[in-house]
């Protein structure tokens, strides 16, 4: 008896260790959701809260990949949608601003990696509308786009940490893009805009943007991931990851996936390199001025330190 008890005890111990793992397993998104709508009635407030909160929930509780995260590894992130115009009882006209950004070794600092607005967003909801998403058949506008932006949110980290690493999650953004050319929304063909959803999955998977992902990998692992022990060599590292984006602008000059990069990082390199050594000052406001022209006073501030 006392064998079976010891026995039992020990199976008990298995299950409550293996519970304990089992729930330290996270999805993938910590993404914070907020619905606005400057001109919203006090009757529209209540359909806007349970959007936002059936979003949150559907964005946070999906599993988005076959990887396994624990709860501090889960990627931070926010989606902002301001509801411009409610066109009828259940479809909406708006806006979406785009977030993320991964956390820096031995650092409390977030970098970000993500930084965009889509004002081709129009969509279909009904209050307390169960939220469902299959990239292979596109039924909801709503849900195709937060899966298509979450695959980039996905494949942008991915590209932080290994070179190329996010290309799986590309390729499914890439999907729903395929997927969704049937659908009377816009924001998805090559046609009707340069610089909307069917373009940035374009520009990240073809080849004459390897330079850029090859800038998002090393920026972020062999530059400011290695500032804390080394500041300098950090820094030269960075230097180094932004003049390599001189090649995507020689061969695709203001394209889209660019600007979205400069988007997420420009106040960023403003930042790192306004206390630069002045060689290294010189030779990033060069690259940068001729690569992001839209930005070109804002660099030159680094020249004076930032100010």
């Amino acid at each position: 008896m006392g064998y079976m008890k010891m026995k039992l005890r020990q199976i008990f111990l298995v299950l409550l260790v293996l519970a304990a793992i089992t729930s330290a397993k996270a999805q993938e998104l910590n993404c914070s959701v907020s619905v606005l709508s400057p001109n919203a009635t006090e009757s529209d407030r209540t359909i806007y809260s349970t959007l936002q909160n059936s979003i949150r929930e559907f964005l946070n509780t999906r599993k988005w990949t076959n990887d396994q995260f624990l709860n501090q590894e889960r990627i931070e992130c926010s989606i902002t949608i301001t509801i411009s115009e409610r066109v009828s009882v259940d479809e909406f006209k708006a806006n979406i601003q785009i977030q993320s950004r991964r956390p820096v070794y031995k650092s409390s600092y977030n970098s970000p990696l993500f930084n965009h607005q889509d004002n081709d967003f129009t969509f279909r909801y009904i209050q307390d509308q169960l939220l469902e998403f299959d990239e292979a058949n596109i039924n909801s506008n709503l849900t195709a786009v937060l899966g298509y932006y979450t695959y980039i949110i996905i494949g942008l980290d991915y590209d932080s940490y290994s070179l190329e690493g996010g290309t799986p999650y590309f390729l499914r953004a890439q999907n729903v893009v395929n997927n969704a050319q049937s659908v009377p929304e816009r924001g998805w063909k090559a046609f009707e805009n340069q610089r909307n959803r069917f373009w940035l999955v374009e520009n990240l998977l073809h080849v004459q943007f390897k330079a850029l992902r090859s800038c998002m990998y090393k920026y972020h692992r062999t530059g400011f991931d290695v500032m804390s022990d080394n500041l300098t060599e950090g820094r030269a590292a960075c230097l180094e990851a932004i003049k390599g984006l001189k090649a995507v602008f020689n061969n695709r000059p203001n394209s889209f996936a660019m600007q979205v990069f400069f988007n997420a990082k420009a106040d960023e390199v403003i930042s790192l390199f306004s206390q630069a050594p002045a060689d290294e000052k010189s030779q990033v406001v060069t690259v940068l001025t001729q690569i992001d022209p839209a930005n070109t006073l804002k660099y030159n501030a680094i020249s004076s330190g930032g100010k």
